[in-house]
């Protein structure tokens, strides 16, 4: 994981207003609940005999621990210890859960990751917060190292031949270019340019374009499918830990203007949308190794320079943290 950034890592759907949920994030075990209507994230683990908090309950804006019903707040502070009494009069500084920083927006919420207090924003895609859109959201778990599936979101060679009957229809399997833009310094974006072989020369990543249709990543989990101004195709890639993931894949549209049938048009395109990623996943299981990098032994082409970008990019922000200590 990259360190010192603010990841996706669930959907604001997830968290009840009156129940706790336990999930696995970034190798950590975490428990969210809703304090006053705001997602509040804990470690899940009682600080006093280790009990996952996550098999408690909500109880005066707290979660109750299932082992004791010691109470803690979203800061992560115990407020109440039953065994001790109501007249307790000592500090109950000591009683406390490691928490951490939330923030949630356009319904996804995100947490920091890192040791150091947020110095940047969540990522975003302003797009999507167009209110004639509707959306509607599948998610999916792979057994593979989030890197990986992201860089198949970004991959343009394998079209015609893994969506051989879907988005990768008509064997286009000459790659021109793909040109790569940077938006902003943890901002890419690309678009596939494939043509048909005919025995031409593909155009150079300098001479090719970035098309209408075309996909623009934020780091360090964000990715948005730009199929025209009124489809577009959002997925947060949420690291569960170093081998699984889970995709939260949304279709979102505004074809007809309709509210209603808007809203049916997404329920089926989220479908479509789960087609195309599962015959991704059937594929991208299969690498060794889980991890991606800039050095695991790939023999990398001309058309894989979005990935090639990812890479040199990812590294420089996991390096970051490195040499701040080295220094």
């Amino acid at each position: 994981m990259i360190l010192n950034q603010w990841y996706a890592i669930a959907s604001s759907k997830e968290v009840k207003n009156d129940k706790v949920l336990g999930l696995k994030r970034l190798n950590l075990e975490l428990v969210l609940y809703r304090e006053n209507g705001k997602v509040k994230v804990l470690e899940d683990k009682c600080c006093h005999r280790g009990a996952a908090l996550s098999k408690g309950k909500k109880v005066n804006n707290c979660i109750q621990c299932p082992f004791h019903g010691i109470e803690f707040a979203g800061d992560g502070s115990s407020k109440y210890i039953p065994a001790e009494g109501k007249a307790f009069q000592k500090s109950l500084n000591r009683f406390k859960v490691k928490s951490y920083q939330v923030v949630e927006q356009d319904g996804i919420i995100f947490i920091w990751y890192g040791d150091e207090e947020p110095t940047i924003q969540p990522p975003h895609f302003e797009v999507i917060r167009n209110s004639n859109l509707k959306m509607k959201e599948k998610t999916d778990v792979w057994n593979a190292h989030y890197s990986r599936v992201i860089e198949n979101q970004l991959d343009t060679i394998h079209l015609p031949f893994v969506h051989h009957n879907t988005i990768g229809r008509g064997n286009k399997t000459l790659v021109n270019g793909p040109k790569v833009t940077w938006i902003d310094e943890n901002t890419l974006q690309t678009s596939a340019n494939n043509d048909l072989d005919n025995g031409q020369q593909p155009l150079k990543p300098e001479e090719s374009i970035i098309k209408d249709t075309n996909l623009t990543f934020k780091y360090p989990n964000i990715w948005l499918n730009h199929v025209s101004d009124k489809i577009l195709i959002m997925i947060f890639f949420a690291p569960i830990d170093d081998s699984n993931t889970k995709l939260y894949l949304r279709f979102y549209n505004s074809i007809t203007g309709i509210g209603i049938v808007d809203s049916i048009i997404s329920w089926f395109g989220k479908f479509a949308n789960n087609i195309v990623q599962k015959q991704d996943k059937r594929v991208v299981i299969t690498q060794k190794p889980k991890a991606s990098g800039l050095k695991v032994g790939e023999k990398l082409l001309v058309g894989d320079k979005p990935i090639i970008e990812y890479r040199k990019r990812r590294e420089e922000l996991k390096n970051i943290k490195k040499n701040d200590i080295e220094s």
